[in-house]
């Protein structure tokens, strides 16, 4: 799959449920206000020549030093921010029992129930991701 498709970024997210609970993830400050210190689902961008799979355990790897299991699509969301355009491809996600991941690119985590998601300041993507979690 192309990674710039209809001028969008190809990004992937990692929805992980553990019993009730999701894991969240807060960005680091951004040159872009509008995403910066917001929380999001962990993931990120799609490299030349990989599929969504291989890029959302690498990011997983790279960003949390986790390793996850990748199982079914939820929704892609097209989503233009000010500055830039992503095509967000969400998956449900399986995590190791114990939280023994690292924050290498994130200054906070929770694990919520699906009622208490919304009250996070979610980048707006995925803002628009959690209309599909149940």
């Amino acid at each position: 799959m192309d990674i710039k498709e209809t001028g969008r970024t190809r990004v992937v997210a990692a929805v992980i449920k553990r019993g009730e609970h999701y894991f969240c993830v807060r960005r680091c400050r951004s040159k872009y206000t509008y995403i910066s210190e917001h929380w999001e689902f962990p993931g990120g961008k799609v490299e030349q020549g990989e599929d969504d799979k291989t890029a959302l355990e690498r990011e997983i790897k790279e960003e949390l030093d986790w390793q996850i299991t990748v199982c079914d699509h939820i929704v892609t969301i097209d989503y233009n921010y000010p500055d830039f355009g992503l095509k967000l491809a969400a998956y449900t996600c399986k995590a190791p029992a114990e939280d023994n991941f690292k924050l290498l690119e994130h200054t906070d985590y929770c694990w919520l129930t699906a009622d208490k998601l919304p009250t996070l300041d979610w980048t707006d993507a995925d803002a628009e991701l959690l209309k599909h979690i149940k």
